[in-house]
């Protein structure tokens, strides 16, 4: 049976935090609170509600870009399948919940992003590949009636 996926909008409790595994594979641990906010109508104030703390877990690529673009505070909206992590410290049994991330990416209700690809270092980035290219190559063919603006009282070609 596979795990439950969750899609939520949570805060960063801290900054993520990348480490590195034996074989070289980036790992970034990410704190994050889930709450339910509502509008109190007798007051017309919000209040918080229940808070669902739990530690995530982004890999490769995807964390070394959550720690290049996130930090503490920031809303953010993630999806990832719920795990039990479990561990044994000083003859106890411990378990917590955990979330293995899929994708994480800033919440734009209350901010603005600026999206760039990120270049890798085994491949070009997109536009390195544009670079790369002849001149004549990027430009549109003659026949195509787009490539420039419509000449005067000319209908479209559909």
């Amino acid at each position: 049976m596979p795990l439950p996926t969750i899609t939520g909008t949570a805060r960063l409790v801290a900054d993520p935090e990348l480490r590195f595994t034996s074989s070289g594979k980036a790992v970034a641990s990410i704190r994050l609170a889930f709450n339910s906010r509502r509008l109190n109508r007798q007051t017309n104030e919000w209040e918080d509600g229940d808070t669902f703390f739990v530690r995530g877990q982004a890999w490769e690529h995807l964390a070394e870009n959550t720690v290049e673009s996130l930090q503490k505070g920031a809303e953010v909206v993630v999806t990832g399948e719920l795990r039990t992590e479990r561990w044994e410290k000083d003859g106890q049994k411990h378990e917590m919940p955990s979330l293995l991330i899929r994708s994480i990416g800033p919440s734009l209700a209350y901010a603005v992003a600026q999206v760039a690809k990120s270049a890798r270092e085994n491949a070009p980035a997109q536009g390195q590949r544009a670079q790369q290219r002849p001149q004549q190559a990027r430009q549109a063919p003659a026949d195509d009636p787009w490539a420039t603006g419509p000449a005067a009282g000319a209908e479209p070609p559909f």
